[in-house]
């Protein structure tokens, strides 16, 4: 596992399968977390990832907003995102905003 960002009280990591994050997202650290994620999708272009967002114990929509920015750059790019992991609270603040279908399905594609 390697440190791609780090900032305060959360750190953003590559593993093996794709990008995790560690700690609490706040509004101030949103921003950068979202565009060193978006690019190491860009510099390195795998074919697949997964994002791990199961260490964010403290629900916040800048969470979601990161994870959100990080989908985006994959349908921009053409990677598949196998998988989505949240933490409890971050799953219930993903239900309440109503982002839990796109979350289980994020390679589903709309319907026509």
């Amino acid at each position: 596992m390697t440190v791609i960002y780090t900032d305060r009280d959360v750190s953003l990591h590559h593993q093996a399968d794709g990008l995790s994050v560690r700690g609490d997202v706040d509004v101030t650290s949103a921003a950068a977390l979202a565009a060193e994620g978006s690019r190491w999708l860009v510099s390195q272009l795998p074919a697949a990832v997964s994002f791990d967002f199961s260490d964010v114990a403290t629900p916040r929509n800048v969470a979601l907003s990161v994870l959100l920015q990080w989908l985006r750059t994959c349908h921009q790019q053409h990677i598949d995102v196998t998988a989505i992991a949240l933490s409890a609270p971050l799953e219930r603040l993903a239900g309440l905003a109503e982002l839990d279908a796109l979350i289980k399905s994020p390679d589903e594609k709309p319907v026509h």
